[in-house]
């Protein structure tokens, strides 16, 4: 009888915007672990979209080298753990405002 407190880990997907970067500290460089988000963040019209922009998504996500070494990758599901409302909110004002990225 399996445990319904585990939950089941699915690939985290990225957008093309977002394509290469950590989930944690935006990093463009040196992936390294598969980055995997639970079953309840990737359930039902969210299945295999990007997290943040909710587009499609088209690679899988990476925690860096430097986050996998400081057992960031551990900390539990990035959707609920990293990406809180503040990166969220983030994306939203810019989109709302037209700002565009450097």
């Amino acid at each position: 009888m399996a445990n319904s407190a585990l939950a089941v880990l699915n690939p985290f997907r990225w957008s093309r915007e977002r394509d290469g970067r950590c989930v944690i500290c935006d990093s463009y460089v040196r992936p390294c672990t598969l980055v995997r988000i639970c079953d309840e963040c990737n359930y039902g019209s969210y299945q295999g979209r990007c997290v943040i922009c909710g587009g499609p998504g088209v690679s899988d996500a990476f925690y860096c080298k430097e986050c996998t070494i400081m057992e960031k990758d551990r900390d539990g599901c990035p959707k609920i753990v990293n990406l809180g409302s503040a990166k969220t909110d983030l994306f939203y004002e810019r989109k709302k405002y037209g700002f565009k990225k450097r």
